[in-house]
């Protein structure tokens, strides 16, 4: 349930289309409205640092006050927070009505907030397997039907889903995780059918193996997976989440205005390492 909207800056951010942008800079998300769900740690803060750096007003979703407030904190002028939890359904109208309310027409949603589980299939209980499915894709389709009835209207509007490599290949572990990303995969191409034509743009970006606190614990417990991962990366390295921000920049900016239905890969080479 939504309990607090809270900014570090003052003032509404105007839009822009792709006919208004800046011409300097085709990459620029200057007066650009933009909401990130699980922005406050991890991938998604760093999703939010490269769009604001990028000229764009951000807002990061999530369920811990104290994570989004010092967070929006260390983003700087720009940077709000709601919080918000994403797997009350009934609460994600409102959450696009407070944030338009007061940051004006939403241009960009990032579906970034998600969940993981790792336990052999066998021992996958239906609670858990429902679980896993309610955040990473029931929560996500909510959140953006909320954001695409808006943008649909205004014929403008960026949606950005967050994929993974347990949607491009097996992974063991995960059966739970990777059905969810393989159906968020299939929405996007849905979703790009029936929106693109109305000037909302649908793309998922494919993290490969980043290194993140929560990463870094799940590989140094687990040395062969880490081992296996790196074999099959051609740039043998792990990514760092703002290669991740780069990317949602990018597909967020007018320097894609014409891509749509697509998933990018960002993972050294992982998705076609052998």
């Amino acid at each position: 349930m939504n309990t607090v909207l809270s900014s570090n800056g003052n003032g509404h951010a105007a839009t822009t289309t792709p006919e208004t942008a800046p011409q300097g800079n085709i990459f620029s998300l200057a007066g650009r409205v933009a909401l990130i769900t699980g922005g406050g740690t991890g991938i998604g803060l760093e999703i939010a640092r490269c769009m604001l750096t990028a000229g764009a007003t951000v807002i990061i979703t999530g369920r811990r006050e104290a994570v989004l407030q010092a967070s929006a904190a260390e983003l700087g002028e720009g940077a709000h927070f709601v919080v918000n939890d994403i797997c009350d359904l009934a609460s994600l109208e409102e959450l696009v009505e407070r944030v338009e309310a007061a940051h004006g027409p939403l241009d960009i949603l990032v579906n970034n907030a998600g969940i993981n589980m790792k336990k052999p299939a066998l021992e996958v209980t239906d609670e858990d397997f429902s679980r896993i499915i309610h955040t990473n894709l029931n929560a996500v389709f909510a959140l953006t039907r909320a954001a695409a009835k808006r943008m649909v209207a205004r014929r403008s509007g960026v949606i950005l889903m967050i994929s993974s490599m347990a949607a491009y290949y097996g992974i063991d572990r995960v059966v739970a995780y990777a059905a969810s990303k393989s159906a968020v995969e299939g929405m996007v191409k849905v979703l790009a059918s029936e929106f693109s034509a109305h000037g909302v743009r649908i793309n998922a970006i494919a993290p490969g193996f980043i290194e993140t606190e929560m990463s870094r614990t799940a590989m140094n417990s687990d040395p062969d997976r880490r081992d296996r991962a790196m074999r099959r990366t051609p740039m043998g390295k792990f990514g760092k989440p703002a290669d991740i921000g780069h990317a949602a920049v990018f597909l967020a900016s007018d320097g894609a205005r014409y891509v749509t239905g697509v998933s990018l890969p960002v993972d050294g080479g992982n998705s076609i390492g052998f």
